[in-house]
């Protein structure tokens, strides 16, 4: 017979082996019509299968095909490479915040072998007008994050993905209906307390964007500040940063109009790149300090930078880690990226 001291260390070695053979796996289909006759009615469904032997508890990240918000979730293209315009919404998520969400709406989760699926209406994020009428193949994002057990933190996932060509025909572009506020009102759906927390948000992002503004100015080489959120120094990487916070510093952020009516509980705020000074205030929001790490002020700062008139940033990631990691791996990303504006404004903690 086995000694107690044998019996525990087989049971911890089965335990080992057991962990190393599970793996992790996604795989990602879209479907939909092979022809549409108006854009209106370009619809696909993507299916997203656990083909893994673990169950995986995913984000609701609003960027995936988990998620129906307007973002920029598909890459489309003609046979020539040509892409439609991206005229949907662009947000703040902080993964590593939602994963601690107590709410069931925040995730998926999907038992080895189970399959969601999702409609997205592709008319709502992208114009046709520009490559026109012809097949266009519709590739979706491949990154999602599920939920460590162990540490409940988030972890990257890249799905295996099927591709789906759609003609698209008729009307090529649908014109969003936009808020009908008297005279641009600042506020619409806010209460007053939200009003008071909107107020001292935008006197934060008013002083964060002046006071990046003037770091730049006065450090034009590389310093700690600039290299961990914008990478390894350029003078003309340096001036497109500046270019962009010169933009946001003729901002008055207290004459923006601030919508409140956003139930996502795990978004920070989202705009329309192309409807300055309108910004979407959301669940996430309200919870976040006025200022510091991924706070009130700082969103303000993120979501004004999306806007073309300031500079038109991407959400390439979310997050202070990996906005240091693109900072390190591409500089040409991370200078267009929406949360190192972000970060390098709030600059907590706090760097020279």
């Amino acid at each position: 017979m086995f000694s107690s001291t044998a019996r525990a260390a087989l049971v911890a070695l089965v335990a080992s082996a057991a962990a190393v053979s599970a793996e992790r796996g996604l795989s990602l289909k879209v479907s939909g019509p092979e022809a549409v006759d108006g854009v209106d009615n370009l619809k696909v469904t993507t299916t997203l299968t656990n083909t893994g032997d673990e169950t995986l508890k995913l984000l609701n990240d609003p960027r995936g095909a988990l998620h129906t918000l307007p973002a920029n979730t598909f890459d489309i293209t003609t046979d020539s490479g040509e892409k439609p315009s991206f005229i949907g919404v662009k947000v703040k998520y902080v993964p590593k915040h939602a994963a601690k969400s107590t709410s069931d709406k925040s995730f998926t989760v999907l038992a080895p072998g189970d399959s969601v699926s999702v409609t997205h209406d592709l008319s709502a994020a992208y114009n046709f007008t520009l490559p026109g009428a012809g097949k266009y193949t519709v590739e979706p994002s491949n990154l999602f994050h599920f939920v460590d057990p162990e540490t409940n933190e988030p972890v990257e996932i890249r799905a295996d993905t099927e591709t789906h060509v759609a003609a698209v025909s008729g009307k090529l572009t649908v014109v969003r209906p936009t808020p009908t506020l008297t005279k641009r009102e600042t506020y619409n759906g806010c209460s007053s307390s939200e009003k008071t927390g909107i107020n001292s948000a935008a006197s934060a992002a008013q002083s964060y964007v002046a006071g990046a503004l003037s770091y730049l100015q006065s450090h034009t080489a590389a310093s700690p500040r600039y290299t961990t959120w914008f990478g390894s120094y350029t003078s003309s990487r340096h001036s497109t940063v500046l270019s962009h916070y010169t933009n946001m510093n003729g901002n008055d952020y207290t004459s923006f109009t601030y919508d409140c009516t956003c139930d996502e509980a795990d978004t920070y705020a989202y705009v329309y790149p192309d409807d300055f000074g309108y910004i979407y205030l959301c669940g996430a929001f309200w919870q976040a300090p006025t200022t510091g790490t991924d706070s009130k002020g700082g969103t303000l700062v993120h979501e004004s930078s999306h806007f073309t008139r300031n500079g038109g940033t991407q959400d390439y990631v979310y997050g202070q880690s990996a906005a240091k990691s693109l900072a390190k791996s591409n500089p040409s990303e991370a200078i267009m990226n929406a949360d190192n504006h972000e970060y390098f404004a709030e600059n907590n903690p706090a760097q020279s």
